[in-house]
Parts: structure tokens; C-alpha cells; sequence
């Protein structure tokens, strides 16, 4: 068995890569892309692609799913797919051009590791919940995941589908509420003020509730690893920050939807600890 250290290290390493990959996409693509929320979520998809998820080399029906329900977070989405041999990394160099399989949200396509099309927030829940319910009634052994942002965690239509996942038991399915405290509009705390509330209204709805720091990696595998409760969904509050590694991203909303100049490129790519060779 690897050392929980090295797991670790090399988890980083691989999270540096997809944030380096994320800013190229980025740059490359000549026009605005969703940076911040793309960011935030680095560490969780990390985690589940590189230490937790059995994503490759299976038939479908025992593959394990996830679903990106926050849509516009595919900049972190699709390099991680790139770094765990999922696509090809030259994949990434069309993102956004014409014809391209790899647009500003996720449509659906198996063959490179897309569950589920997720333009419209508030919807990868349900469907996520959908396949952790065929698995119980078919006998699959999969397990399903999703994440999820502030923004839509606002919608009635998220918390119906917590509602049905504690009503059916289904402890095959782990929510990641990539909790950066922001959505387009602003703070989420002034929109609707319920983000430092996730934990209490998930427990109360009958989750297992684990509340992390989302962009730490070694809680992040831990809490990945945390083995369900009997008949119980998992929910774990990742606390993050938008715009996650660059500091002048960090907490400002301004880069939510933004183009990336090569100025400001290189200098992303010197704090994250890479050169644009």
C-alpha cells in the first residue's frame, strides 16, 4: 500500500498541472471563460479522479460517475480529465473553437468521461441522484458523485433532490458543495445568506455532513474516504476560495467570466509555480 505522504504529494503535483492546464485553456481559447469557479474546485476533482474514483478501464455499469452540476467550472473539469488520461491532453488546446467537444459547459458525451450536459444550474443533482438510484435497484456497485456551487444551491429544485436522496437511502451517492462563498451576482451572503448554513440544513435533511477546507488536499481525500453511513447520502461542505491560486483572482468576482491576457497569464503561471516555456 502507497504511503498516505506520497498520495498526498503526488495529489498536488497533479492539482498544480490542472490549474496550469486550466490557465492555458484559458488564454488560448482568445476569448472570456469561467476562471474563478474553475479554480475553486481544483482539489476536489483531484482528489476523486486521482484517489477515489475506479473512472477508467471498466464497463459502464461499474464504472464510477460524477457529474458537474456547477457547469461553468469546466476549465478545472476537462484538465482533469486531461491529467488522468481520461481525454487527450491536445484535447484541451480546442477549447471553445469551433467544432469542439469541449465547450463553456459539459454536454454529454461517455466517450470522454462526460456524464451529463449541465448547462442549466440546479439540475447535475438530480441527475446525479437519478444514476446513485438505478445503481441500488439494478445491484450496480458504482458510486456517484456530484458537485455543486453556491449559486445554484439557491434553487428549490437542489434541496428536492437532497429531499430524494435521504428518502431513498442512498448511501452510494457523495455531494461536494464547492462553497466559495461567491456566485455571478456578487457574495453569495448577499443574494441569499444561507452558505455558512449548508452543514445544518444538510444534517437536518438526514446527510452525512463532513465540513472541510475544499482547497486542502489532504482534508479533501480524507473526507472523500470517510466510508458512508448506512442509508445515508454524504455531503461534504467544501469552504474554498474563487479564483483559487492567483492572487489577484482570489475572492474577486470580477473574474467569474473573464479573458486572460498573456500578460496576466504569465504571471498566473509564476505564482502557481510554472513558466509558459
Amino acid at each position: 500500500m502507497q504511503d498516505k505522504n506520497e498520495v498526498i504529494g503526488s495529489l498536488k503535483e497533479h492539482a498544480k498541472n490542472i490549474r496550469k492546464n486550466s490557465l492555458l485553456m484559458a488564454n488560448r481559447c482568445g476569448t472570456n471563460a469561467h476562471l474563478g469557479g474553475g479554480l475553486s474546485l481544483v482539489e476536489a476533482l483531484t482528489v476523486l479522479y486521482g484517489a477515489v474514483m475506479n473512472s477508467k478501464d471498466l464497463p459502464y455499469d461499474e464504472k464510477d460517475k460524477f457529474i458537474l452540476s456547477k457547469g461553468h467550472g469546466v476549465l478545472g473539469f476537462y484538465a482533469a480529465l486531461a491529467e488522468f488520461g481520461i481525454i487527450d491532453k491536445e484535447l484541451l488546446d480546442t477549447f471553445l473553437q469551433d467544432g469542439s467537444d469541449l465547450i463553456a459547459h459539459p454536454v454529454m458525451n461517455t466517450d470522454l468521461g462526460i456524464e451529463a450536459s449541465s448547462g442549466s444550474l440546479g439540475q447535475g443533482i438530480s441527475m446525479a441522484i437519478g444514476l446513485a438510484l438505478s445503481a441500488k435497484r439494478k445491484g450496480y456497485s458504482y458510486q456517484t458523485y456530484v458537485l455543486c456551487g453556491n449559486g445554484e444551491s439557491n434553487e428549490g429544485s437542489v434541496w428536492e433532490a437532497c429531499m430524494s436522496a435521504v428518502n431513498y437511502e442512498l448511501d452510494n451517492f457523495t455531494l461536494f458543495l464547492d462553497n466559495n462563498h461567491m456566485q455571478s451576482d456578487g457574495t453569495s451572503e448577499s443574494v441569499m445568506n444561507i452558505s455558512d448554513k449548508y452543514s445544518g440544513m444538510l444534517d437536518a435533511l438526514g446527510f452525512q455532513v463532513i465540513e472541510i477546507d475544499g482547497n486542502d488536499i489532504e482534508q479533501v481525500y480524507d473526507a472523500f474516504l470517510i466510508p458512508h453511513q448506512k442509508g445515508k447520502p454524504k455531503a461534504i461542505i467544501g469552504n474554498t476560495i474563487k479564483g483559487k491560486g492567483v492572487s489577484y483572482m482570489e475572492n474577486n468576482n470580477d473574474w467569474h467570466h473573464n479573458r486572460l491576457t498573456n500578460e496576466q497569464l504569465e504571471s498566473a503561471l509564476a505564482e502557481i509555480g510554472w513558466h509558459n516555456d
